[in-house]
């Protein structure tokens, strides 16, 4: 018999896909989920994607009783059960950190008590913790300046400023070792993820390894979830029609990975011990403009790519390169 995996949000979009890969490894699979409704539907039932071979558990993780009886079954807990959703958490902040912050709690206090059977522990961060990625000042060098001043904005000048001189920055790959700066309620509930489970693996000799999942895209993404990226957005409108909305210029600039990519990134984090301990994270380091995805996108569906709205708008705390 192979090891038992626990996947909490097992049943969602990143979640079943490494179900799929845990399985394709010899793996037994649970994935304990609540379905929620954002994601799922008004009318909940198991997906028609997730693999028969998966026992899908419905529960909440701060169902401590439920959760307590599902993990006892398991050798390898992987924790990405979360509300998401960058603007939403802005304004569902009780909901968000009672799910997030609270639910962590609940999942790690139990572990703690079956710690004796728990091999290693995995958890989804996210680079939202970081705020605006790494820049390079021509004259200052690698630089990490917080979000654009709202008055830069306002006069619509989008590139990121040297904090220090004032010149206009180059984006860079940003690494783990760029300081942390989240800017929403969502950023800082995923902060708090990745510090928790690292703490407490610590304390308790359980080893753990913290993902920081840069933008996800892929199969069986739900339009409804907030988690929902850009690709995903544009592509709905364009099926319908109508042309994607670009905030800004069009030239801010996300890092994006295939969700395969990510299923393998945190298998292969499991599987080694040299991950205990430590935060990665997972992207390509390419970046992409959001004009060039939508683009890209567009020309993938045969639909036409110069009529896209340019709103030269902005959003308050959105940042321009990560």
């Amino acid at each position: 018999m192979g090891k038992k995996v626990l996947i909490t949000g097992g049943a969602g979009f990143i979640g079943s896909h490494l179900g799929d890969l845990f399985l394709s490894r010899g793996y037994e699979v649970t994935a304990y989920d609540n379905l929620d409704k954002q994601v799922h539907g008004e009318n909940p039932e198991r997906p028609a994607y997730l693999n028969r071979e998966i026992e899908l558990v419905v529960g909440d993780v701060r169902d401590a009783d439920l959760f307590s009886r599902t993990l006892k079954q398991a050798d390898i807990l992987v924790h990405f059960a979360a509300a998401v959703g960058v603007g939403q958490s802005m304004y569902e902040i009780t909901r968000y950190t009672s799910i997030n912050t609270m639910g962590a709690a609940v999942v790690l206090e139990q572990a703690v008590q079956q710690k004796d059977h728990i091999e290693k522990m995995l958890v989804a961060s996210s680079m939202s913790i970081y705020g605006e990625g790494l820049y390079i000042c021509p004259s200052c060098g690698e630089v990490n300046p917080k979000l654009r001043p709202a008055e830069q904005l306002a006069s619509r000048r989008w590139d990121m400023l040297c904090p220090v001189c004032s010149q206009p920055c180059i984006p860079a790959p940003t690494p783990e070792t760029k300081p942390l700066f989240p800017t929403s309620v969502y950023a800082v509930n995923k902060r708090d993820h990745e510090e928790l489970f690292l703490a407490v693996g610590d304390a308790y000799g359980i080893p753990v390894t913290a993902m920081r999942f840069f933008n996800v895209y892929g199969e069986r993404q739900a339009l409804s979830n907030p988690y929902t990226g850009v690709g995903a957005i544009f592509a709905s409108r364009l099926l319908n029609d109508k042309p994607p909305v670009v905030f800004e210029d069009g030239g801010q600039s996300r890092d994006f990975i295939h969700v395969h990519d990510i299923a393998r990134g945190c298998l292969a984090a499991i599987e080694s011990d040299k991950a205990n301990g430590e935060v990665f994270n997972l992207g390509t380091g390419r970046k992409l403009s959001i004009m060039d995805v939508g683009t890209a996108i567009a020309r993938e569906l045969g639909k036409p790519s110069d009529n896209f709205i340019v709103n030269n708008q902005y959003r308050a705390g959105d940042i321009r390169h990560c």
